[in-house]
């Protein structure tokens, strides 16, 4: 499989993969049974906390494979002369769920609810899902992180899904690739599984096409969202600004 070179954008190192080559590297690797790598998937959300918090940057380049998550991203690439191709996090999941995780093989959760996990498994067939209610806190305490880490290199496996949120779900992964142990691949991948298990639901498809998906999830969730979309966000531009500079 030929190896392109990854696209250096917003402070972030992206993997030019559609969805469907990420997805069949995903599984690819998975089933190697090697020790653990993982894959993280920035949004806007991401490169702004980045652009404000360098020290988290070290999550992102540990990461195998880092896929760009939102289409506003993939326009200003575009705009800056970069074909940066989008896969979104929730269609790699779901990609992964619907045509390459066998009934019986092993997949780890981190987060989530216990709902989360008998939706899971009853829609797609699954057999051996090894779940870890998270504890709290799991950014400022490196005990409860600990506690993440320890549960996957205890529990060894294809598939490994970080439910925690950003920027916890990184930090974890980077944490439990350094410790060694774990096997397979973890993907990062926020609310993923709460749109798949039903209990959030997810932007119909033209919104997602059209870059809109944070408008629905702002009109559903207006008190827990409007600071990340309406004040956080937008900061995007003048970051973007800035990379345009010295990009020159």
């Amino acid at each position: 499989m030929v190896q392109r070179s990854r696209i250096q954008f917003l402070g972030l190192a992206f993997d030019p993969l559609h969805l469907e080559a990420a997805v069949k590297r995903i599984a690819l690797k998975a089933r190697q049974r090697e020790p653990m790598a993982y894959v993280v998937t920035p949004n806007v959300d991401h490169a702004v906390r980045l652009d404000r918090t360098p020290d988290l940057s070290t999550a992102y380049r540990g990461a195998w494979l880092t896929l760009c998550d939102s289409r506003i991203l993939h326009l200003l690439g575009k705009l800056s002369g970069l074909e940066l191709p989008v896969a979104p996090g929730s269609d790699i999941v779901r990609t992964l769920l619907e045509t390459e995780i066998a009934p019986g093989e092993t997949v780890i959760v981190i987060g989530g609810s216990p709902r989360t996990v008998e939706a899971l498994k009853e829609r797609y067939g699954l057999q051996d899902v090894r779940w870890f209610d998270a504890p709290r806190n799991l950014r400022n305490d490196p005990a409860a992180r600990a506690a993440c880490t320890r549960f996957m290199s205890d529990n060894p496996g294809q598939w490994i899904f970080l439910a925690v949120g950003s920027p916890q779900q990184e930090m974890i992964a980077l944490e439990a690739a350094q410790q060694g142990g774990a096997t397979g691949v973890a993907v990062c991948c926020g609310a993923s599984l709460k749109f798949l298990s039903g209990e959030e639901m997810r932007a119909p498809g033209w919104m997602q096409r059209a870059g809109l998906e944070w408008a629905f999830r702002l009109i559903a969730s207006p008190a827990r969202m409007w600071r990340r979309y309406l004040l956080e966000g937008p900061r995007v531009f003048g970051l973007w600004l800035r990379w345009l500079a010295t990009a020159r």
